[in-house]
């Protein structure tokens, strides 16, 4: 049989018996979504490489609290999301860090788009975001979660995770629009 065609519970079961083999398989089919969801939060492909690794070792390491309520992409999806918010966290501790800053980094070294038919690289503009602005916007707008879920994932109050999202839609407007 194909490694694509074992079914998930099947090399779950493996996986939670300690097979190396079936959890290689299971994080070949999800790494993917993991590392798009830590790349779009974190803004950085270095750095969402490191989390989706410290995903799959977290996952890995907790499989056995793994109850199966919901599937196992939107189990891992939750583990990557409170991975990465750990990350900005212990990233805004630090006294040299900026992680909260409200300036929007700009990329001047970044080629100058000529032609208006020049296609928008939305992913570089959601990167430019500040960091809470950019949780939330991803959270939110790309993931789908509510506010209420929002608050729930990040610690922060719903009336303010409204307020970094719209904050994120209008520097991604002027961002798409300059």
């Amino acid at each position: 049989m194909h490694p694509s065609a074992v079914p998930e519970a099947e090399l779950l079961d493996g996986a939670r018996r300690g097979s190396i083999d079936a959890f290689e398989q299971l994080y070949r089919r999800h790494v993917g979504r993991v590392y798009a969801v830590c790349v779009r939060m974190v803004g950085d492909r270095a750095t969402a490489e490191e989390l989706t690794q410290e995903t799959f070792v977290r996952a890995w390491q907790h499989l056995g609290t793994f109850r199966g309520d919901a599937a196992l992409s939107t189990w891992l999806h939750r583990v990557a999301v409170n991975i990465v918010l750990a990350h900005t966290r212990a990233r805004s501790r630090r006294p040299e860090g900026h992680a909260d800053s409200d300036e929007v980094v700009i990329d001047h070294h970044a080629p100058e788009r000529s032609r208006p038919d020049v296609a928008v690289d939305l992913e570089r503009a959601i990167a430019s975001l500040p960091p809470r602005a950019r949780e939330v916007f991803v959270l939110h707008d790309v993931e789908g979660h509510t506010h209420d879920e929002v608050s729930d994932l990040t610690g922060m109050a719903v009336g303010t995770s409204k307020a970094h999202l719209h904050r994120a839609r209008r520097l991604l407007r002027e961002a798409l629009t300059s």
